[in-house]
């Protein structure tokens, strides 16, 4: 049996406790994607929707912030396309098209007001993208360990810091001992972990494989093509002060890209996976934005 098979299992009939039900919404014939979302919408709650990074899904990324909002908020965990339970049989890979079908998304769930966008990593890429493009939908955001996009010159910095030559090294190991390297570089102090845990998280966590090799190829940009948008929402950075992949100093610049009106708080010994290794206090820090978020926007 595969642990983290059986462990999902688990969070699922949690989930479903605390009000959030799995709902698949076709976007269009050939794509479909899978969320987590309110079993009966209140429409007095704001809506905070979710979204994970590159190495994991919506549930396996947010669930301890799931059951931390789910009382006070709508929540909404979508998998991005190709993670998860995730599909399309369209071509493209770009964080634009991740953006144009979680907003379709959303609207078939019957959101049409301003949401709280929490972004992680390259959730943080799609939601500049979807902050940008569908302006009606996300009235502020919260972003950790991510960027406008991923430009040449932070992806040379990042992979500079970790010794790998590609990301697709790091965010796709084909390995035991690749998914050790890539817990172990995505965090502050990951701890000790008997093998078989890293077997079954291969086993369960990186299926379609060519379709996020092409994400990633998409992803880096150049700097010169860089989105120079303007955003008139108000971005809160949330960060693990130990972040390798995305540093303080990355954090640092974003903020004063974004005009500096956003708070930029940072989780002492956290690395990229912050939101994993120091679930409590990023779980504070993120309540306070979005309590503050939701006074200033009157959600």
């Amino acid at each position: 049996m595969n642990i983290l098979s059986w462990y999902v299992s688990v969070l699922y009939k949690i989930m479903k406790l605390i009000g959030l039900q799995p709902k698949e919404v076709e976007i269009e014939p050939g794509t479909v994607m899978h969320f987590f979302a309110p079993c009966e919408r209140d429409n007095k709650k704001p809506n905070v929707v979710l979204v994970h990074g590159f190495a994991g899904d919506g549930l396996t990324t947010w669930q301890l912030q799931m059951i931390s909002l789910g009382k006070k908020y709508n929540v909404y965990v979508p998998d991005l396309i190709f993670f998860g339970k995730s599909h399309s049989t369209r071509s493209e890979r770009s964080t634009r098209f991740q953006a144009d079908c979680l907003a379709k998304a959303l609207k078939k769930l019957g959101v049409e007001e301003k949401c709280v966008y929490v972004g992680f990593s390259y959730g943080g890429f799609v939601g500049f993208q979807f902050a940008e493009h569908y302006p009606e939908l996300v009235g502020s955001m919260v972003i950790t360990g991510s960027s406008v996009a991923w430009s040449e010159s932070l992806n040379k910095k990042a992979l500079n810091r970790i010794g790998f030559n590609s990301m697709a090294e790091v965010l796709l190991p084909t390995t035991v001992d690749g998914v050790k390297t890539l817990l172990d570089v995505g965090s502050y102090s990951f701890p000790p972990m008997p093998k078989f845990f890293y077997k079954h998280f291969l086993e369960v966590m990186f299926n379609n494989r060519k379709e996020r090799a092409e994400l990633l190829a998409g992803l880096v940009v150049p700097d010169e093509n860089v989105s120079t948008h303007q955003f008139k929402q108000t971005i809160h950075l949330l960060w693990g002060k130990e972040d390798v992949l995305t540093d303080e100093e990355a954090a640092i610049s974003l903020q004063e890209r974004l005009g500096g009106k956003g708070m930029l708080k940072l989780v002492e010994k956290a690395g990229h996976l912050v939101l994993q290794e120091r679930p409590f206090v990023f779980n504070k820090y993120l309540n306070e934005m979005l309590a503050s978020l939701a006074k200033e926007n009157s959600y």
